[in-house]
């Protein structure tokens, strides 16, 4: 196993920085607990890289992100330029494309020590553990737009080989869990998700030990809400996973407690993220919720980097936070993001039980 790495850390904008800040405290006392080193650069992305570099992304930052072994993110965006003609949005797009970073992994999992912050019912979210699976650089988000005052237009399209290397990814994933995928696509009415729903069925004769069944969106929506223990791996497109993460992420009764991995071909660097937005609303107040982005430092040694020991220590370190109550207010607690932080170490160094 590799024992130094060099990571890129971007921690753009809103709550970003302080999330981005709280995972290398964590990330330090892993590597140094499991004899690692690791090196950073640091720079810029979002309404930040508009402001002090004029673009969301600069050429030279996505450079480094190919030439770095990962990339940690912390989250973009600012409703100073919802109305510009640039969006903080489009530089972290440019950066998955760039990328080819083509498969999203948004792991959902309701902790016994969360069980309460939930909005659902305790039965509902007990034992809740799913993986979604969301293609990242097609569809909707990537095709040709036309925006004006009087109409407008995005264009989504998908290649069979699009659907058949994310879909592989689910497949892939489902063999070490429990078995089954479950596409989600709107085939009734769009030619894609026909399409999506075709190729779907001929990766699954590749897995003939995973299940494979198909489920409308909005039925899936519903489902996440009425029966989420249904689901083992959820596949689905570009726009549509974008939602349904996003929902999902209220059965542990927060998206601060969400990480994702954006994965592309193996040997190429890959983007960890808290699902989370920047949410400037509470920025440098000293609340942010740092879980998620934590828990995409631990994604990062497992899926990148080779160690799923540090992986393990770390995911290891939040959940002994957890069940000792370190909770921010979105959480249902009074715990600042500092102090979160500091039981995550705490217990992070002390290495017990470590997988």
């Amino acid at each position: 196993m590799r024992d130094s790495f060099n990571i890129l850390l971007l921690p753009g904008d809103g709550i970003g920085p302080e999330v981005v800040e709280a995972a290398r405290a964590v990330m330090d006392v892993a590597a140094e607990h499991f004899g690692v080193e690791l090196s950073y650069e640091e720079r810029k992305i979002g309404g930040t890289a508009i402001r002090e570099e004029g673009e969301p992304i600069s050429d030279e930052t996505l450079e480094r992100a190919k030439a770095s072994d990962a990339i940690l993110l912390g989250a973009v965006g600012h409703p100073d330029f919802d109305r510009g003609p640039v969006r903080p949005e489009s530089g972290l797009l440019k950066l998955r494309k760039s990328l080819n970073a083509f498969a999203n992994l948004r792991p959902v999992t309701v902790v016994p020590a969360l069980l309460e912050t939930s909005t659902l019912k305790k039965e509902v979210v007990e034992g809740v553990d799913m993986l979604i699976v969301r293609e990242l650089t097609g569809g909707a988000y990537f095709g040709e737009k036309v925006e004006g005052e009087e109409e407008a237009s995005d264009l989504t399209v998908y290649t069979r080989e699009e659907i058949e290397r994310v879909a592989r990814v689910a497949f892939e994933a489902a063999e070490g869990r429990k078995g089954r995928v479950t596409s989600v696509d709107k085939a009734n009415v769009m030619a894609t998700s026909r399409l999506w729903r075709s190729v779907v069925d001929d990766v699954a004769g590749e897995y003939p030990g995973v299940r494979v069944d198909h489920i409308l969106v909005d039925a899936a929506a519903m489902f996440l809400i009425r029966d989420p223990k249904r689901f083992d791996v959820i596949l689905t497109e570009n726009l549509f996973g974008d939602i349904l993460s996003d929902e999902a992420s209220m059965l542990p009764g927060s998206m601060g407690m969400l990480p994702s991995a954006s994965l592309g071909e193996p040997g190429t660097p890959g983007l960890f993220e808290p699902v989370h937005g920047s949410a400037p609303d509470i920025a440098e107040q000293g609340t942010a919720n740092p879980y998620a982005t934590i828990l995409s430092a631990a994604m990062m040694f497992r899926h990148a980097l080779g160690r799923p020991d540090i992986a393990g220590g770390i995911e290891r370190g939040v959940s002994v936070a957890l069940e000792a109550g370190f909770r921010t207010p979105d959480l249902g607690g009074e715990k600042s993001t500092e102090e979160v932080t500091r039981a995550v170490v705490k217990w992070t160094a002390a290495g017990e039980g470590v997988a």
